[in-house]
């Protein structure tokens, strides 16, 4: 019999995560900073799944801040008022499209509304 999981906890053992997010929404932490601390964790919980006798290792289970904003990203899915965030400012990226969306624009963008799931929490 194979051993599986469905993912594993992206924020890290020690916060990582959430920290280097933080300091990036400060402007104290570049984009190439959070992308390798991205990719550092990804990396450890690997072999932490493999050292534990996962035959089965996830992949593609990491996410800055929501799965469902990145399937969002992935499909083009963006609502229109983001659109002005990328065209009109060339400084800012594909990720701080991605933030601005899950946490809001200081510029009269606000968040995407979060949806409650009536079936989990009722």
């Amino acid at each position: 019999m194979l051993t599986h999981n469905l993912g594993y906890p992206r924020i890290g053992s020690q916060r990582e995560l959430k920290k280097a997010s933080e300091k990036y929404w400060a402007g104290t932490l570049t984009q190439t900073e959070l992308q390798a601390t991205g990719g550092r964790l990804r990396q450890q919980h690997w072999l932490t799944q493999q050292a534990a006798g996962l035959d089965l290792v996830p992949c593609n289970d990491f996410s800055y801040y929501d799965q469902v904003l990145d399937m969002s990203l992935l499909v083009g899915a963006i609502p229109a008022r983001y659109t002005p965030i990328i065209a009109q400012n060339r400084e800012y990226t594909e990720l701080d499209l991605y933030f601005a969306m899950a946490r809001g624009y200081q510029r009269n963008r606000c968040a995407g509304s979060p949806a409650p799931w009536r079936s989990i929490n009722p």
